[in-house]
């Protein structure tokens, strides 16, 4: 848990409040295909991906649609279905072997009740998550796939050099053919 830890660090948590945060996670081994969450079942944890890969998808008319993909050194939840605890509309597995640090909805409701930096924290995060959901909502209505490649070249160019190239077509809402053209046409 050390990433977690420094990340909090990073924000400005220190002594008893760092403890006390960094001792409601539990620090969960996944292995490749592993499911961190699961369509139709509540999402209990949100987490931080220490080391690994994982993909958020859904299965629409049986293949596997990509929306996004967590790495290291990110938060990673299944938010619709963690804060209305409802069924989860997507799965997320671990594309890569993995660790993540989770914290359970009764214990981050503790921490967010007894300590108001990380209440403040939380706050930013689910804005962020929101703001982040809601941009690529937009994009691809609005964007064509060359143009969601050079923001995702210019916003995320991490991920770029990561992620394998047919859950990156798919996160981009082209095939691996097209995105093949794309990527040589901007070299």
């Amino acid at each position: 848990m050390e990433k977690l830890r420094k990340n909090f660090q990073m924000m400005g948590f220190a002594g008893e409040e760092l403890e006390k945060i960094l001792s409601a996670f539990t620090l969960q081994v996944f292995k490749k295909n592993e499911f961190v969450v699961e369509e139709g079942k509540i999402s209990k944890y949100i987490g931080f991906v220490e080391s690994g890969m994982f993909q958020y998808y859904v299965v629409k008319d049986g293949e596997e649609k990509t929306s996004y993909i967590s790495i290291e050194n990110t938060f990673l939840a299944s938010l619709l279905s963690f804060v209305s605890q409802t069924p989860a509309l997507e799965n997320i597995k671990a594309l890569t072997d993995g660790s993540i640090s989770l914290i359970s909805r009764t214990n981050l409701k503790k921490l967010v009740d007894e300590i108001p930096s990380f209440k403040d924290f939380y706050i930013g995060l689910l804005e962020a998550s929101i703001c982040g959901i809601d941009a690529s909502r937009h994009d691809l209505i609005v964007l064509s796939g060359e143009q969601r490649y050079e923001k995702m070249l210019k916003e995320e160019p991490h991920l770029l050099q990561r992620i394998p190239l047919q859950y990156l077509a798919s996160m981009l809402g082209v095939t691996p053919r097209h995105l093949s053209r794309i990527r040589n046409n901007i070299r």
